[in-house]
């Protein structure tokens, strides 16, 4: 008897006319929802003891009155899986949805609400479907979040002709608020939160902005992208862009191409076999991109074989050079440093990088970055032959430390730190000096035929400001060089001197070299005015001394250097040398009063003899060779008083 009545409540479930329920179940969605739900042409319904299976033969889902599309969803058909038990508690989960030419609209908003939360309140998390695999022909989703710079329209195509990869996509919109466009295939299932399951193939060609990424390979979950593993091309205009596409703030580049392998679990992503290019350099190494902790974490090596100069403008705030900016093809070139100088043609504008350090990007993640360059090209007046330096960024500071650079056969080394958390940017930089050959930090003046000596200095400052410009503006601490005995051409120190007639003998008989005692540069710097501390360059011919100061915030020298010779000589109208103007617009010149006075003498003692004339411009060569240990010293030492050193050992320090 019990076994006659549960078959025939097992026949009465089977052929159960579920139709008819059709009404009441419209009726009761639409008042649990508050908005209009209507399966429109029939209902039927698969049991089973873990889930239930409603098939949909037409769907209309309305959206909240707020949302900017009509419908939720609109489908010819639709079959949702329901597990059971989770029915009881009041949550919906649904390992399995399939919809037939769909018409999709998703939309969220900052404060919360969702179109896809089934609740009357729609920013109700708990009234939200938990969703596993999606199954979708060809139709159409549009999915909006303001907030976030999300606007977004995708068609779908399905065609079974495809093999393994039948779903094809197009999108187009913004996404964070820039302009994108992708398209792709993908397998027919799309697992959303499916777990146990393997993982879908994919492949993306899209581009965001002046980025574009194409990939191939699997994804296990589209909701958080876990179990992704792909290979990957990636190219755009700067390394920068991707703060906002991807939330990693990576520094400002030339325009870049770089290839390699990515793979993400647990919110963990691993950038492996990395190479490519950016601007004119090699890169290769391998990144690791934490997102499972409270604050993301990047950590990695980086090398290049070749590093190319032009392309290390835009990490302190230039654009970048010609060359660089045109290196990668397929990637249109932004305005290079030549173009922006051009359209600026202002005698006072500014020629420290005034680009401001983007703080939301030190707050937004830490990081451990090692980069080592096996040698340097390109370097123009700068001869570098190789480079390293370790990047660390922890709550929001930043260190360089080491940070070593190989330069003119010597080395420059020392640390940099930059505080992010104050207001403005709490910045400090120590870096030695030490050996620099001096006749390789200018390769191209050609009157410098021998070798000078070696170039040793430190350089300390510290100072507040979200720029290098305005860094420097506030910069307080000492500079100094200093170099000893060498020799070079004695052509360029008599036109220096302003020499006429070492100059005519030297045309006549020929360049010769001059030795040099030693010569040294040294500044107090206090709140961006840089004040000669010691400027002094002693030759066995000429000692030049200098005075005056350099105003780094307005970018203004005056500067005045005095010669005095240590030989008699004719035609010798030697008057102190000035240096002024800006940085954008130098200009030199001598000092009239002292010119003129033999200008006069000449003029009177020709009016009695021609050659009486000559007497007013005879040199008596008054100079005498300075003390070189001690000028040496003194440049070492900052001025009393000076705030120098203390900030940048912090530096060093922390």
């Amino acid at each position: 008897m019990v076994g006659a009545i549960l078959l025939a409540l097992v026949l009465l479930l089977v052929f159960f006319p579920w139709d008819v329920l059709r009404g009441p179940i419209n009726r009761y969605v639409t008042e649990k929802t508050g908005r209009k739900f209507e399966i429109t042409r029939h209902l039927d319904v698969g049991l089973g003891f873990r889930n239930i299976t409603v098939k949909l033969d037409g769907i209309e889902f309305a959206n909240p009155e707020w949302a900017r599309q009509p419908y939720l969803v609109k489908a010819e058909r639709a079959e949702v899986t329901l597990r059971i038990w989770p029915l009881l508690a009041q949550r919906v989960v649904i390992p399995r949805l399939a919809l037939y030419s769909p018409a999709v609209g998703l939309q969220m908003e900052e404060d919360g609400r969702k179109t896809w939360a089934l609740g009357k309140d729609t920013s109700d998390s708990s009234t939200t479907p938990t969703i596993g695999l999606v199954q979708v022909d060809s139709g159409s989703i549009d999915f909006l979040a303001k907030h976030l710079g999300v606007d977004l329209q995708a068609d779908l195509d399905f065609d079974t002709s495809r093999g393994a990869l039948p779903l094809n996509y197009r999108i187009k919109g913004r996404y964070q608020r820039q302009p994108l466009s992708a398209e792709g295939r993908t397998g027919n299932v799309l697992q959303l939160n499916a777990v146990g399951q393997p993982p879908f193939p994919l492949e993306i060609d899209a581009v965001a902005g002046a980025t574009r990424l194409k990939a191939s390979g699997t994804v296990a979950e589209l909701a958080t992208l876990d179990g992704v593993d792909a290979k990957f091309d990636l190219k755009g205009q700067s390394l920068g862009d991707l703060y906002g596409l991807l939330g990693v703030a990576l520094p400002e580049t030339s325009p870049y191409a770089i290839s390699g392998t990515v793979g993400m679990q647990a919110k963990k992503w691993d950038v492996k076999d990395l190479k490519g290019k950016l601007g004119l350099s090699d890169i290769d190494g391998q990144l690791q991109f934490d997102q499972a902790q409270k604050v993301p974490t990047l950590s990695g090596r980086l090398h290049s074989k070749v590093m190319d100069m032009d392309d290390l403008g835009p990490l302190i705030g230039l654009p970048p050079t010609k060359r660089s900016a045109n290196a990668i093809e397929g990637v249109a070139p932004p305005p290079s440093i030549d173009q922006v100088k051009k359209r600026q043609r202002d005698a006072n504008a500014k020629v420290l990088p005034t680009a401001t350090l983007d703080l939301e990007r030190l707050r937004a993640m830490n990081a451990d970055v090692t980069y080592v360059a096996d040698r340097i090209r390109n370097v123009h007046e700068l001869p570098l032959d190789k480079g390293s330096v370790h990047v660390v960024l922890k709550d929001s500071v930043l260190t360089l430390d080491p940070l070593d650079l190989g330069i003119a056969s010597g080395r420059v080394g020392g640390s940099v730190r930059i505080d992010a958390s104050a207001k403005p940017s709490d910045i400090r930089a120590a870096v030695q000096i030490r050996n620099m050959q001096l006749n390789r930090m200018i390769p191209k003046v050609e009157t410098l035929k021998t070798s000078l000596g070696k170039l040793d200095g430190q350089i300390n400052l510290s100072g507040k400001g979200n720029s290098v410009a305005s860094w420097l503006g506030d910069a307080s601490g000492d500079v100094s060089l200093l170099t000893g005995r060498g020799k070079f051409s004695n052509l360029l120190l008599e036109f220096m001197g302003l020499d006429g007639g070492e100059i005519i003998k030297f045309i006549m008989e020929g360049d010769h070299n001059v030795t040099l005692r030693c010569a040294a540069v040294a500044f107090d710097v206090n709140k961006g005015v840089a004040v000669g501390r010691t400027l002094v360059f002693d030759t066995e011919d000429t000692v030049f001394n200098a005075a005056g100061k350099v105003d780094l915030g307005r970018e203004s020298m005056d500067l005045v250097i005095k010669q005095q010779p240590k030989d008699m000589s004719i035609l010798a109208f030697r008057t102190p040398l000035v240096i002024g103007g800006t940085f954008a617009s130098p200009k030199g010149g001598v000092e009239a009063g002292p010119l003129a006075a033999r200008g006069v003498a000449a003029l009177a003692l020709g009016a009695l003899n021609p050659l009486l004339a000559l007497a007013a411009t005879i040199e008596t060569g008054p100079g005498e060779d300075v003390d070189c240990k001690d000028v040496l010293a003194q440049a070492k030492q900052p001025s009393s008083g000076t705030p120098a050193a203390a900030g940048a050992s912090k530096a060093k320090k922390q």
